[in-house]
């Protein structure tokens, strides 16, 4: 009997050990990743970081493993809010949701705005390349797109005043946000592109994201469905709210919010890319920097490139921080027919009363009543 006691014992203390050391681990890796912490490193520093890491995810790994057996993602408890918007604990926090609605806007910020998983890390390089006339150097420099764009409402982004400006006919400050119309800093004197996409394409790459984020502590298909649904729950509000205060703010400014449409970025880059420029006041671009910068914006080349376009860091559950799962522009075709359904005909009854041009646009989600 004294020997399974010690037995015990030594488990308990070799489990409170092991976690000590996750704690740990999570902390520095939170430290080294904030600002420029990380974003700043050049490529070989990054890559450096993201082997230490991966290191210590090899030793950890039983540990996560045993934890996610008991554990699973809890919507409900694992976000901030800020004024009735949710957010991603972690990544953000209510202060920093405060921080970014309290920005002042100015002549130089063009913002690049989407619901989650809606083609933002896509459109903010469309910009940068439109400044750049198809000259960008993120890749031939090491560089990381997060390193020159600031996220507004990310706990760990490069500080705003940090954030160089892009381009010399324009010499513009790119900035990434999610924020809802609702929330998101509006000043005249900026511009704001903001990227829609079908909303069971963003459903099914909301899954895919928290499923490459948390593992198995991902929870099951109908809890995803709930969240996505919930305007009390969902980061940075439901598609339908994002969608409708965005598409009524493009009405009321079309000479600052430029609406566009992730599938027509899948159809023709090309018009988009020129249509960005025409937006932004750039010279038109010639045959051979429309051609540059359609292929530097072009998925298979910044797959290719990816830790320049990473989405976010690092972490202990993420090493890799791959940029794209699928980026379809059907990817809602993979969601099972009854969720797709129900998602739809949700979309649908959420979108009454608004004039956005849910038939033209997405007629198989307008066909969807019940």
């Amino acid at each position: 009997m004294s020997l399974l006691f010690w037995l015990l014992g030594a488990v308990v203390v070799g489990y409170i050990g092991y976690t000590m050391y996750l704690a740990t681990v999570l902390k520095w890796e939170d430290e080294q990743t904030v600002g420029l912490a990380y974003y700043g490193l050049p490529l070989a520093g990054r890559n450096a970081f993201k082997d230490t890491l991966r290191a210590h995810a090899r030793r950890l790994r039983p540990l996560i493993q045993f934890n996610a057996r008991f554990t699973k993602l809890d919507f409900a408890k694992s976000h901030i809010t800020h004024q009735g918007v949710a957010g991603p604990g972690g990544s953000c926090s209510a202060e920093s949701f405060a921080k970014a609605a309290a920005y002042q806007p100015r002549a130089e910020d063009v913002f690049v705005v989407t619901q989650m998983k809606c083609g933002t890390t896509w459109m903010q390089n469309v910009v940068y390349e439109v400044l750049k006339r198809g000259k960008g150097d993120l890749v031939e420099t090491g560089g990381a797109m997060y390193a020159i764009s600031p996220w507004i409402e990310g706990r760990k982004s490069v500080p705003i005043d940090q954030a160089p400006l892009i381009g010399t006919e324009r010499p513009t400050r790119i900035i990434k946000t999610h924020l809802p119309a609702s929330l998101c800093p509006f000043d005249a004197k900026a511009k704001y592109v903001y990227v829609a996409r079908h909303p069971v394409s963003c459903f099914a790459s909301c899954i895919d994201f928290v499923d490459t984020n948390v593992g198995g502590m991902s929870p099951d298909l109908p809890a995803f469905e709930a969240w996505f649904t919930s305007p009390a729950h969902m980061w940075w509000g439901t598609w339908t709210d994002h969608v409708k205060g965005w598409w009524t703010r493009a009405k009321q400014s079309p000479d600052h919010v430029l609406f566009v449409y992730f599938e027509d970025m899948k159809k023709d880059l090309g018009a988009v890319v020129q249509q960005v420029a025409a937006f932004l006041g750039v010279a038109p671009l010639n045959a051979d920097e429309l051609k540059a910068v359609v292929h530097k914006c072009g998925f298979a080349y910044m797959q290719e490139h990816q830790d320049n376009f990473e989405m976010h860091p690092p972490h202990i559950l993420q090493t890799n921080a791959e940029l794209f799962v699928s980026g379809s522009a059907d990817r809602y075709k993979n969601v099972p027919a009854e969720i797709r359904t129900r998602v739809a005909q949700w979309v649908v009854r959420d979108m009454q009363g608004s004039d956005f041009p849910l038939a033209e646009k997405y007629p198989d989600v307008a066909k969807a009543v019940g």
